[in-house]
């Protein structure tokens, strides 16, 4: 198994990377990954129509700190050169750039991008083309296996990215139709990188530390993209690498994961302040506590609370009575 990852000119140790997630992996949310062990984060998926607008909140998605590298921005849209012109915008800003031609999301796919484009190759084409001549960055993109079962486009998509000057690429192993249902398919993930010679980068399922080691061994790829395995969970990064170096993995004390959700807190609340961090708590807060006892009735009660203080609180009873009952 590879123990490094060269995407151009940036290599990153271990091949581990923090996916880029729509409305979770904000600047908090990817410097608690870096503080586990997250040797690559993505921000956000960034609109390059909305770049071109400068967008407010666009531009504020692009958040970032000394703190935060190196760091991966993520570009949708389905026009090559507005994304070729946000690639130039935001190049400055970051160490890698991925084009997203993977996302679901019915709002996305219907304005031509996203998954959508797994269904059109020459327009992906051009667009990594355009981007490609736009910026010296690594440049990725992020695919699925295609449309749906009935039209399989990845290798199609892989050979394209290759011929068009991508240093890697990253596969979902699912369709656009099977959104995040049923299992992703890891063998699609040895198929590619037995297809292709650029770096493949899987992703997908990937929930705990035994998820990356095996989809490393039973699919030769060259790296690890976390996307839901990380939410309420950064210490999957410290795990892994744990796992990986041959050793039994520590997972995260009741101290440790109260000691989180708090620092998460402030963190939201020095960005965005109380009234837009509170709920954006309530969210993280539902992974922290899962599978905890009593987290059912903590997620209800958290979700009265609309000041910092109230929520802060609630937090240190939680796991406090989380030690209690297991003492």
């Amino acid at each position: 198994m590879h123990s490094s990852l060269a995407i151009g000119s940036l290599h990153i140790s271990p091949p581990l990377i923090l996916a880029p997630m729509a409305g979770i992996s904000d600047l908090p949310f990817r410097l608690l990954a870096r503080a586990h062990g997250a040797p690559l984060c993505f921000t956000e998926m960034i609109s390059a129509e909305g770049l071109k607008r400068h967008g407010k909140n666009t531009i504020a998605l692009l958040r970032s700190s000394p703190k935060d590298s190196p760091l991966g921005i993520q570009l949708f849209g389905d026009n090559p050169d507005s994304l070729a012109e946000a690639a130039r915008m935001i190049e400055a800003d970051c160490d890698i750039i991925d084009i997203n031609m993977g996302c679901p999301v019915k709002k996305v796919v219907s304005g031509g991008a996203g998954s959508s484009l797994l269904r059109n190759p020459l327009k992906a084409a051009e667009i990594i083309r355009s981007v490609r001549k736009a910026t010296s960055r690594p440049l990725t993109i992020k695919i699925r296996t295609g449309w749906n079962s009935t039209e399989p486009s990845f290798l199609e998509i892989g050979h394209i990215a290759e011929q068009e000057g991508c240093n890697a690429i990253t596969l979902h192993p699912r369709t656009r139709a099977q959104m995040f249902s049923e299992h992703a398919d890891w063998e699609r993930i040895r198929e590619l990188k037995n297809t292709i010679t650029i770096p493949v980068i899987g992703s997908g399922d990937v929930f705990s530390s035994q998820d990356v080691v095996d989809m490393l061994s039973q699919t030769g790829c060259d790296g690890v993209m976390i996307a839901r395995g990380a939410m309420g969970n950064p210490w999957i990064f410290r795990e892994a690498i744990e796992r990986l170096a041959g050793l039994i993995p520590s997972g995260p004390s009741r101290e440790e994961r109260q000691a989180m959700a708090l620092s998460h807190l402030e963190q939201l609340c020095g960005l965005y302040g109380e009234s837009t961090a509170i709920p954006e708590m309530r969210k993280h807060l539902s992974w922290y506590v899962k599978g905890l006892p009593g987290a059912a009735r903590f997620r209800s009660l958290a979700n009265t609370y609309g000041e910092k203080q109230q929520l802060r609180q609630a937090i240190t009873d939680f796991f406090t009575l989380v030690e209690h009952e297991r003492d």
